[in-house]
């Protein structure tokens, strides 16, 4: 429990710091899982620039640290390039 005026603050912004980073987590996972669902390249290029989209801002945030999207972008790549024509 903060005990200082500063500290309680601190609690407020964090939560919604918190709440506002578990949306933009979920939309991450949401995206990566559409382009992973799908069973062909072209049913997948869409998909991926959304995705990549979505990774860039969230690194860009600062949600998820920018060699984890690197990863995940470069993972998606190339699971979608081995995907049948």
């Amino acid at each position: 429990m903060p005990h200082h005026k500063s500290a309680k603050k601190r609690v407020g912004t964090n939560e919604k710091a918190r709440v506002a980073n578990l949306a933009v987590k979920s939309k991450v996972r949401g995206a990566v899982k559409k382009v992973r669902e799908a069973k062909s390249q072209k049913d997948a290029e869409p998909r991926l620039q959304t995705a990549l989209s979505i990774l860039d801002r969230a690194a860009q945030k600062g949600v998820i640290p920018r060699a984890t999207a690197s990863r995940h972008k470069s993972r998606l790549t190339h699971f979608v390039h081995k995907l049948p024509a």
